[in-house]
């Protein structure tokens, strides 16, 4: 998995702003041992989810229509870090099609075969701290910029379970996009930028 570097503001449907660089997967990266960003498995805060509605005690239900409102937009973002991490604790990425669509999930797919086909699994864990940057004038897109801190980063045999390699964490910015489709929030985008 791979991150877009920002080189430069770009201006995407009014307040959105997108990097360019290198494509990006939502995280950290770890077919190639490195850690570009921490959407990958920025664990999101217990009770966070993607989808709205109520369920009796003003916490989410599955299945209702998500608000068209950026809070909502960040609870979907931070249910998606959860899942990140999980997925590729468990190399299983089909956890992902609620929380995230293409051109992300592709990649993100894509990264977590090719690890689960070398016979490895990543464990990691990440602390983020979003906020809002920006949203489209219809309320369809929202950008977070999070950044975003890597506690520790495990390379284990997928089959014996033994840990074969350690990545200490860092921090790096990171920008995702969220946009509204099928009364719902999913990641769409996620670029990394430097430390911060």
């Amino acid at each position: 998995m791979r991150f877009r570097k920002c080189v430069g503001s770009l201006l995407l449907m009014g307040l959105l702003a997108a990097c360019g660089g290198r494509a990006s997967e939502g995280g950290f990266h770890p077919s190639g041992g490195q850690a570009p960003g921490y959407g990958s498995s920025t664990a999101p805060s217990a009770g966070a989810t993607g989808t709205a509605g109520s369920s009796g005690d003003g916490a989410p239900g599955a299945g209702a229509p998500a608000p068209k409102t950026p809070q909502s937009a960040m609870a979907a973002y931070r249910t998606y870090q959860l899942a990140y991490e999980r997925a590729y604790k468990n190399n299983d990425p089909s956890m992902l099609n609620t929380v995230a669509m293409d051109p992300l999930l592709a990649k993100v797919i894509q990264d977590i075969n090719g690890i689960r086909s070398q016979g490895i699994a990543w464990h990691f864990h990440n602390v983020l701290n979003p906020k809002i940057q920006g949203a489209s004038p219809d309320g369809s897109s929202v950008v977070i910029l999070d950044c975003v801190m890597t506690l520790g980063s495990y390379k284990f045999n997928a089959k014996t379970g033994k840990r074969l390699g350690l990545w200490r964490g860092g921090t790096a910015t990171y920008q995702a996009i969220m946009r509204y489709s099928d009364d719902t929030w999913k990641i769409s985008e996620a670029t990394e930028g430097g430390k911060c």
